[in-house]
């Protein structure tokens, strides 16, 4: 399986992107990151899983919001790299060419992670009051947008309110990011609920394609969402998850944040694996198999 020979046009944290004129060739990497940190290790199947539950998730809400979305089928690619198809295969998407709204469309509908840190000084979640007495995991009154910054590469970003979203894109152009976020979230929850699966938060980006406002770059994966499994759920204390929290956790335990992030313990590689997989099963109801093997 031969990895792409051509340098990519734009280098993420997880994915490469390749200009192909008209429109753009997304390729999700077996990449890591956390705290803004692209760690060292390499987590198996996470480019597919990644690819695949977005791709499930932009063909279920086609009806709501636009996505760019051309083809994930690598017979659709341009020829030049036809020759890589058993490495696309799964983990990429041809995708169309969109204006980027800066910004992280970040929803919220369970109280955890940086938004109980400021909640527990403050009561509230960037910058938006919340009722006393809520605890770790305790399901929000409704669901919040929080919008954050998009920072470069081996930046932060940083949480900002709906006022200073606007003041950077625009009032209308923050209603729809504000409007569109929280609509696809609660769709999606109502629809995982009867998966086993609490989204207790996500991160959306959108674009606009020839003027239109549509969802891009990936939606409602284990990167990007944090997934509860609905079985034994109860506020109070961290909530076991399908996602990334498991890497987060072991790091805050033997990582002080300074310098390079360390390698990881083979047992949190595969277990990191393992539960990308189970999220993907249990989101689209369908075995996890490596694109090579189908």
């Amino acid at each position: 399986m031969s990895k792409i020979e051509a340098r990519p046009d734009s280098h993420g944290k997880v994915r490469d992107i390749y200009d192909c004129g008209d429109s753009l060739l997304m390729v999700a990497s077996d990449r890591l990151s956390a705290f803004d940190f692209i760690l060292p290790d390499e987590i198996p199947y996470k480019g597919e899983i990644l690819t695949r539950i977005s791709a499930f998730w932009f063909e279920k809400f086609k009806d709501l919001i636009p996505n760019h979305v051309i083809s994930t089928d690598v017979r659709d690619y341009p020829a030049e790299f036809q020759k890589y198809a058993d490495y696309l295969a799964g983990r990429s998407m041809l995708v169309k060419k969109a204006q980027t709204v800066p910004i992280e469309a970040i929803v919220r509908g369970y109280l955890t992670g940086s938004g109980k840190k400021t909640y527990d000084q403050d009561g509230t979640v960037c910058g938006i009051k919340l009722p006393a007495g809520l605890v770790e995991a305790s399901k929000l009154p409704e669901p919040i947008f929080t919008p954050s910054t998009k920072a470069a590469l081996g930046d932060h970003d940083e949480n900002i309110s709906f006022e200073r979203c606007a003041e950077l894109v625009g009032e209308d152009t923050a209603t729809k990011l504000r409007d569109a976020s929280l609509g696809i979230y609660k769709a999606a929850s109502e629809y995982a609920s009867t998966r086993g699966i609490i989204i207790a938060d996500t991160k959306f980006e959108f674009g606009f394609i020839d003027g239109q406002f549509s969802i891009i770059d990936e939606c409602l994966t284990p990167d990007s969402s944090r997934f509860w499994p609905s079985e034994g759920y109860s506020e109070g204390h961290v909530q076991p998850s399908y996602d990334k929290q498991y890497v987060r956790d072991w790091l805050k335990a033997n990582w002080d944040m300074q310098g390079e992030p360390p390698h990881l313990p083979q047992e949190v590689i595969e277990g990191t694996s393992r539960r990308y997989q189970e999220a993907y099963q249990i989101i689209t109801g369908e075995e996890f198999k490596p694109a090579k093997e189908v």
